[in-house]
């Protein structure tokens, strides 16, 4: 990477140097309520140009939970290839604990994340095992509104799969928080807690994986680029497997990150990026072609 970021006021500026995108979907794609102006159109003409789009994202569900959200939204089908989620990895880590009681937390929304599986589903105070995709409630409830529920999961050393690594998203200008951060809390206090996606290599693997298949074969990972608004799950993932990174400076890192009014203090963005010891190969507000 470069010892500092290029900053690019649209992607076309750098899209030649790759063949294949792993990008984020909600800080990039969505705010959870709209599209962003000029995603679909600059995802849409990079495909249109030859290259492959796989939409990586930290979502608790099966892939093909995600796609019609994305339709209700607009994003259209010719602006992506295939859809990789942390919900499709957790599924393997839930098939291997399938003998044992499972203690859902999180929204109903995310129950096809079980599809297909032979699931005991028991209360919290019986389970055997713990798999997070969220709050129940994350409009009104924090981390710390489980306090009292992690303890009693420790006391009886209930593992944790966390299906979502995230600890924030902003819906509609509002933080909300992710299973990542109950994760976490489990983890501070003593708890077990696998966590599936972003930034680990398994997420990765799958979405090589699935591209390939649909390129005809492997692409070179200086080829790929993954675009992301996360410090820690992108650009770590990004880092991690040895692609380029595109830091979307709009998204959770917005204030922090000196954007504002869709334009970059590069001074408050170098600051930021050198405390976080992260630097990307390019930035921008929002990905726009």
């Amino acid at each position: 990477m470069a010892s500092s970021p290029r900053l690019i006021h649209g992607f076309r500026e750098i899209a030649d140097a790759y063949d294949l995108l792993f990008c984020d979907i909600w800080g990039v794609i969505h705010n959870g309520h709209a599209l962003f102006p000029g995603v679909a159109e600059a995802l849409t003409t990079f495909r249109g140009n030859g290259g492959t789009v796989v939409l990586v994202s930290n979502a608790p569900r099966p892939n093909n939970a995600v796609a019609p959200q994305l339709d209700r939204l607009g994003l259209p089908r010719e602006a992506w290839d295939a859809i990789v989620t942390s919900g499709d990895v957790t599924r393997s880590h839930i098939a291997a604990v399938a003998d044992k009681k499972v203690f859902h937390l999180g929204p109903e929304r995310d129950l096809p994340l079980y599809g297909g599986l032979d699931i005991r589903f028991a209360g919290a105070d019986e389970a055997e095992v713990v798999v997070c995709t969220g709050l129940f409630d994350d409009t009104t409830e924090t981390p710390e509104t489980y306090a009292p529920m992690l303890e009693a999961f420790l006391a009886r050393n209930v593992p944790m799969i966390c299906a979502n690594p995230d600890l924030v998203v902003d819906r509609g200008g509002i933080m909300i928080y992710c299973a990542g951060a109950i994760a976490e809390a489990y983890r501070a206090i003593g708890g077990e807690a696998s966590i599936c996606g972003k930034p680990f290599k398994p997420i990765y693997d799958a979405a090589f994986e699935t591209a390939a298949g649909r390129r005809g074969g492997p692409i070179p990972h200086g080829r790929t680029l993954a675009i992301g608004d996360s410090v820690r799950t992108d650009l770590a993932g990004a880092a991690a497997i040895g692609c380029g990174a595109l830091f979307i400076s709009g998204g959770i890192h917005a204030l922090e990150a000196g954007h504002g009014d869709g334009e970059i203090d590069a001074e408050a963005l170098a600051a930021f990026l050198h405390d976080k010891g992260v630097v990307p190969d390019a930035v921008m507000p929002r990905l726009i072609w």
